[in-house]
């Protein structure tokens, strides 16, 4: 019996659960592990679980693996694909090697490339919502949505999404082709779209806003105390939330967290989800593990008082510093 409510996301027809299943973490990405050792078998197993819970809505991307989550993915659903959501990303171009290039391509050939490559590892004939994963800054967005439009004509993709783009971007895109969803990072620790116009753009577009690490990877568990309790591969390492004397000033702010979250008698991390839930918001978080999936399901159940509200947000103020989200060459390709 499902336990989550729908909700639609934006205003172009496609329902989805309150809350997503980001699948990242089930494979590695290009050799490398993404918050620890994965299990295909237990990826499977929670992708199933999350199906009993009313959660059927996967977030994957053909970069991931690169191609292998695709992969996973479509195990898991194989003999029941009407009965999930998929959303999957293209844009990092992957050669014919299956050899990740990291440069992004948004070139309509490639566009179509892309969309026949992760068909046919989805193993599926549609996908109900594609993501441009990063934008091209060599070619127009008008271009690559112009030929993402004829994927949704032809029947191929249901809707379309842009990820980590800056609101310019979302204006020129939905002009071309109605958009149904932006997904970018927002957390306690990452709040940038609410002050660089790009909410404000999708309100009044009626765009859905997705939100990708909505648990601050992971750090908003409470579980992380210290650099070292990462693998010396683990890529949350490179990234400056995570590093030096930010680390600890991030600690003090994920302490008063569990506070709340203690007093009202659940986890950290179900917290931060209900938080983003509450703003209306579709967050995905990732996880490969049945017991968090059934864990932050509970999460939307979680309701939060006003003044529950305002003692959250002043713990974590719009433009306090937590240290940006990806390093310097990872913030490069964000809000263009």
């Amino acid at each position: 019996m499902s336990s989550i409510q729908k909700t639609k996301l934006g205003s172009q027809g496609l329902v989805v659960p309150l809350i997503g299943l980001g699948c990242m973490g089930m494979t590695q990405i290009a050799g490398m592990d993404i918050y620890g050792k994965s299990d295909e078998a237990e990826s499977i197993a929670t992708i199933h679980r999350s199906l009993e819970l009313g959660g059927n809505f996967l977030d994957t991307a053909d970069l991931y693996g690169p191609l292998a989550n695709e992969r996973l993915v479509a195990k898991a659903i194989r003999g029941n694909r009407d009965q999930y959501v998929i959303a999957t990303k293209f844009g990092y171009e992957i050669d014919d090697n299956e050899q990740l290039t990291w440069r992004i391509n948004g070139q309509p050939n490639y566009v179509r490339k892309a969309v026949e490559r992760s068909l046919k590892n989805l193993g599926t004939d549609y996908i109900d919502l594609y993501y441009l994963h990063r934008l091209d800054p060599n070619t127009p967005i008008e271009e690559t949505v112009g030929a993402m439009a004829e994927l949704v004509q032809e029947g191929k993709v249901g809707y379309i999404g842009l990820s980590e783009v800056s609101a310019a971007t979302i204006q020129k895109a939905h002009a071309i082709h109605p958009l149904t969803a932006v997904q970018t990072e927002y957390s306690f620790f990452e709040r940038s779209a609410e002050e660089d116009g790009t909410l404000d753009t999708l309100q009044e577009l009626g765009i859905g806003f997705v939100a990708y690490s909505p648990i601050g990877r992971g750090f908003l568990t409470g579980a992380i105390q210290s650099p070292d309790d990462f693998p010396a591969d683990d890529f949350r390492r490179t990234i400056p939330r995570f590093q030096g004397d930010q680390f600890y000033r991030n600690l003090e702010l994920v302490e008063a967290i569990k506070t709340l979250a203690d007093e009202k008698e659940i986890t950290p991390s179900q917290l931060a989800i209900a938080w983003v839930v509450s703003k209306g918001f579709v967050p995905i978080p990732g996880t490969k593990r049945i017991k968090y999936i059934e864990e932050n399901t509970a999460a939307t159940r979680v309701q939060l008082t006003p003044e529950e509200l305002a003692r959250l947000e002043a713990i974590v103020p719009l433009g306090t510093s937590t240290g940006d989200r990806y390093d310097a060459t990872g913030m490069a390709m964000v809000n263009l």
